[in-house]
Parts: C-alpha cells; sequence; structure tokens
C-alpha cells in the first residue's frame, strides 16, 4: 500500500479527527456511551479478549459499580478471599464436587444449553456491597472441556444471575449469524467508509424490523392457539 495512514484513511473517507482505537478502547468508549445515555442493563459480558484484560476492561468496569461476567483465559490469575495469588483453573480444580449445579444457560437451537456450573468467591472483602467470584462452565459430556469466567456485581448475586449474564453472549452471538445468513451484514465490498457504514446500518435495520415482525406474528399465534383451547369460565365444561 503506498502513503500513510493518514493518507489512507481519507482516500476511504475517515475524518482526521478519528484516531485509532483498539478494540478494548471500543469496548469502554461504547460503553460509556450506553452509561451516559442511560441505556438500562443489568451487566456486561464478553469473550476472553476483553475478560483477560484486567485495567482496561475489568477494573474500568468496576470503578463504574458495572456488573460483569467476563470469559477469561485458563490461566489468568486472582487474588483469593486468603490474600494469595491462584489460577482460575486450580482454584475451581480445588472445589469439592457438591459445589457444581447442573442448570441451563437458556434455550438454543438444539434445545436447552445445559452445563454444570461452579462459583468460587475471591478477593478478600466486599465492595460498598459488590463481590467477586470465578464461574466455570463444563460440559455434561466431555467435563475436561470447562471455560472460565471473571465475574463482578452485587453480593447478593445468585450462582443463576451469574449464570444468565454469561449466557446472554450466545443470544448476540446468534444474532450477528443471523444477520450475516439472512440480512447480508457482511455482505459487501466497498472502500469507503461511509458505504460501509450505511451498508452495515441498513443491514441492521432490516434485521431489527425482522425481528419486531416475528416478535408480533408468534405473539398473534399464540393468541390465537389459547383462544382455541381456553373456554369461558362460565361454560359448562370449565365449570364441571
Amino acid at each position: 500500500m503506498i502513503g500513510t495512514a493518514g493518507d489512507r484513511c481519507r482516500a476511504a473517507g475517515i475524518d482526521d479527527e478519528v484516531c485509532f482505537a483498539t478494540k478494548n478502547e471500543h469496548f469502554r468508549q461504547m460503553l460509556q456511551r450506553a452509561i451516559d445515555a442511560g441505556v438500562p442493563f443489568a451487566g456486561v459480558t464478553a469473550d476472553e479478549a476483553y475478560g483477560q484484560v484486567k485495567q482496561h476492561a475489568r477494573l474500568w468496569l468496576e470503578q463504574r459499580k458495572v456488573a460483569y461476567v467476563m470469559a477469561t483465559k485458563v490461566n489468568d490469575t486472582v487474588i483469593t478471599t486468603r490474600c494469595a495469588e491462584a489460577r482460575v483453573d486450580e482454584l475451581i480444580a480445588a472445589q469439592p464436587r457438591q459445589r457444581w449445579k447442573r442448570l441451563s444457560g437458556g434455550a438454543g437451537a438444539h434445545g436447552e444449553r445445559v452445563y454444570d456450573w461452579a462459583r468460587v468467591a475471591i478477593r478478600p472483602c466486599g465492595e460498598d456491597g459488590f463481590g467477586h467470584w470465578v464461574l466455570a462452565r463444563r460440559s455434561v459430556s466431555d467435563p475436561t472441556e470447562i471455560a472460565y469466567y471473571v465475574c463482578y456485581g452485587p453480593a447478593s448475586s445468585r450462582l443463576k444471575d451469574l449464570i444468565k449474564v454469561a449466557a446472554a453472549r450466545w443470544a448476540v452471538e446468534e444474532c450477528f449469524q443471523t444477520g450475516k445468513g439472512e440480512c447480508g451484514l457482511d455482505h459487501y465490498q466497498v472502500r469507503l467508509y461511509r458505504a460501509w457504514c450505511r451498508h452495515i446500518t441498513l443491514s441492521m435495520a432490516a434485521l431489527a424490523y425482522l425481528t419486531a415482525v416475528r416478535a408480533a406474528e408468534t405473539a398473534k399465534g399464540a393468541t390465537r392457539r389459547t383462544s382455541k383451547t381456553s373456554c369461558p369460565s362460565a361454560s359448562r365444561r370449565c365449570a364441571g
């Protein structure tokens, strides 16, 4: 490629005031915009690319009292309740069998996503009503397949509360897949930033419209099925 990075950006229609930013910088900027706009959300979840970055992601969220369940690498280290440093996989491996609970992470394309889950409290003390945990998700069919998460949230958070946040990432990933398959989210060949932005915006708007239509039609179908199978309470059959 010929020219400086600035030349190439200008040729693509990117303004000079737009600076380079890493994925984690984009992550913080997007979340800060949501926080400033008052967007309601219970927690944040992300994959290892964000979860393993302690200072730039996890600490940033904790400073703003934003609950999170972040996936992390197997050899990530945390501070235990005894002020010792430990790897997350070793911390989970030391837990008794009774700590594992078989629970669903929600419905998937092939039924309920059932896994064995366990959590361990970490950090020597709570912070203003908030707590920290390591969460583990183990495959039922292959117990050697374990995913790890570092969590932060209200001290009253239950295991199923953490699971709900962790499982939300699957819905996001499915949304992207649907957008690519049904609305051409990734079907573009553009050289200008504005053209790319227009394509992505149109694809996402189309996906939002189709999702709303599907939800409305599903609700109508449920109403029709209910009206056919139910009967007025005043009838003899219902009163009988």
